[in-house]
């Protein structure tokens, strides 16, 4: 399926629910969410950046992104040590 047809399908849904009168609690915890694994992929990436030179990497996806984001330097320390100590 295109990008473009995804988008719009979400587009739609979203606006469904606001015009249906979605309760605004379940939204506002759901956009709170969104927003935090986007600022966990967010600091993925700047660790990534950062850490090139000393050969650090860890990948960015819905999961590493949701835990960055939800458990915050933690969660990136608590990933560093699974990649580094269980997976190496």
């Amino acid at each position: 399926m295109e990008p473009i047809v995804i988008i719009s399908i979400l587009g739609g849904g979203i606006l469904l629910l606001l015009l249906a009168g979605a309760k605004a609690k379940p939204l506002k915890f759901a956009g709170k969410l969104l927003i935090q694994i986007t600022a966990g992929a967010f600091c993925l990436f700047l660790l990534n950046a950062a850490g090139a030179a000393m050969n650090l990497h860890l990948p960015i996806n819905l999961a590493t992104s949701a835990i960055s984001g939800i458990l915050g330097l933690p969660g990136i320390a608590a990933l560093l040590v699974i990649k580094t100590v269980i997976l190496a």
